[in-house]
């Protein structure tokens, strides 16, 4: 029986994108190819795999069932013609990261990650806490909240506990917590926040009149700017603390979530991911006996 290669490949482009047009664009063939190629396969396996929605795909049960063991082939395929090819070949390595994650934590440990491996191509990609796993082809991604994630496997990284932040002028101006009403609360999406944090105080919160923002990073350089006071993951920006730029009026803190490293589990992770999460493991547990 000879393999549909072709026919594997584009199906394989399709169930990582869930795009006929965005697997066709990777593998620069027409979206006409992708879909008589996939319908092909659908018809010699009598099964379909996709069902074909109004804006994009989604796989069947037969679709789930056959794409890991698609992509694991054809990965298994390029290492071994890396190994050819290359006296030490490099694995590539795709993983999201929430951008306060990376700036706060993250980077400054990369140079470390990558002399200890340099057979490991990392290649991140930020986001604002918004990530599709599948959709944007992505290894694992690191991202914030409480670590169910239908259809992930999620390892609890870090909790970071959040405290009001603001310019060191305006931090003058508040002796406590009640002074915060004469304030502008800067929000970030998750509305309660600010509730929360106040509760602990077994005070109730003054109305959040501030601007909302989508990014941790972007409410830090607003707060940091003048525009009022943020919550803010206290260890995602300690390097603002140590600039003096931001400081913390109260010492209260709230704790909403942690960061977590994540991935599909219908895709087992790679000897590189496996790799990736030892070492954030490792650098995470030397930060907290160094804290």
């Amino acid at each position: 029986m000879q393999l549909p290669l072709n026919a594997l490949r584009m199906f394989d482009a399709a169930a990582r994108h869930l795009s006929l047009t965005r697997a066709a664009q990777e593998l620069h063939v027409t979206q006409a190819a992708v879909s008589q190629h996939i319908r092909n396969l659908e018809e010699r396996l009598g099964k379909p795999l996709f069902r074909r929605l109004p804006r994009g795909l989604a796989l069947t049960d037969e679709g789930h069932a056959l794409w890991p063991v698609v992509a694991q082939s054809f990965e298994r395929i390029q290492q071994s013609l890396q190994q050819v090819a290359e006296p030490r070949p490099r694995e590539i390595l795709t993983v999201g990261v929430v951008g306060t994650f990376a700036i706060g934590w993250l980077i400054p440990r990369l140079n470390q990650f990558q002399q200890l491996q340099p057979h490991i191509d990392l290649r991140l990609l930020t986001n604002n806490n918004r990530v599709d796993l599948a959709g944007e082809g992505l290894d694992a991604a690191v991202r914030f909240g409480d670590g169910a994630w239908h259809g992930t496997h999620a390892q609890m990284l870090l909790r970071t506990p959040l405290s009001p932040m603001c310019t060191p002028a305006l931090a003058q101006q508040l002796r406590e917590p009640a002074d915060l009403a004469r304030q502008s609360l800067l929000r970030s999406y998750r509305s309660q926040e600010w509730e929360g944090w106040f509760a602990g105080l077994e005070q109730t919160a003054p109305l959040a009149r501030g601007a909302m923002f989508d990014s941790s990073l972007t409410l830090a350089e607003a707060a940091a700017q003048g525009a009022g006071v943020a919550l803010l993951p206290t260890r995602m920006f300690e390097h603002m603390l140590q600039q003096g730029r931001l400081v913390r009026p109260f010492a209260h803190e709230v704790d909403t979530g942690a960061y977590w490293l994540t991935h599909l589990k219908s895709r087992p992770a790679s000897g590189a991911l496996q790799i990736f999460r030892q070492w954030l493991i490792a650098q995470l547990q030397a930060d907290s006996e160094n804290l």
